[in-house]
């Protein structure tokens, strides 16, 4: 029985693979402190602009929700549950982008896939304020954000690795448990056991 390929086989055999809507997670000594132990959800990946992405499980210290909507003089008497703030990356630190569940929708909703979707205007501040948001959420500041060929290049060097994203991961596990959650989806059990030179899962 032929052996079904992997993404990351297909992306070695192809001129080109998209990773959007799939994880990063990062390997040991990856010699950048920003990225140290993150998991990093790509919502754009193309051959001519490179990648971005959002880094989902450094919270904001100090920084809540109801912070956000306080600066930003928005009333939020009916917001329940308010999603974590997560430090998203270190590029546009001040903007903020909200990855959600695709049962909200405005005319400036990106569309990921089929169970994810992105948001990035106060359009929905106001409304997961008033109780009329999507499902489930997480807002970052700020993003991550790969030239042509870099991201390539590094998942190449043994950087990352790449992992499909599940709602779970991205909305219900907790920040600090999701970089083993996500090693775990590649088969790896034992983050100890993890070695940066050479080699691919």
């Amino acid at each position: 029985m032929k052996k079904k390929k992997t993404l990351v086989d297909r992306c070695l055999t192809q001129p080109f693979c998209s990773l959007a809507g799939q994880l990063l997670v990062s390997m040991p000594g990856i010699g950048d402190e920003r990225f140290e132990r993150t998991v990093i959800y790509i919502y754009a990946h193309t051959p001519e602009t490179g990648a971005t992405g959002l880094i989902i499980n450094k919270p904001a210290a100090k920084t809540s929700f109801r912070d956000i909507l306080d600066e930003l003089h928005i009333a939020h008497e009916g917001l329940q549950d308010p999603p974590p703030v997560l430090l998203g990356g270190p590029v546009q630190i001040t903007r903020g982008l909200i990855l959600h569940s695709p049962d909200y929708r405005t005319n400036m909703t990106v569309s990921i896939n089929d169970r994810i979707a992105l948001t990035a205007t106060q359009d929905i501040l106001y409304d997961m304020a008033r109780g009329t948001g999507p499902r489930h959420s997480l807002l970052t500041l700020g993003h991550a954000s790969w030239i042509r060929g870099q991201l390539e290049e590094e998942i190449m060097s043994n950087t990352w690795l790449i992992t499909g994203a599940d709602t779970d991961l991205l909305f219900r596990y907790p920040c600090a448990q999701r970089w083993e959650a996500a090693l775990q989806k590649v088969g790896i059990a034992q983050p100890a056991c993890l070695s940066h030179q050479g080699g691919r899962v």
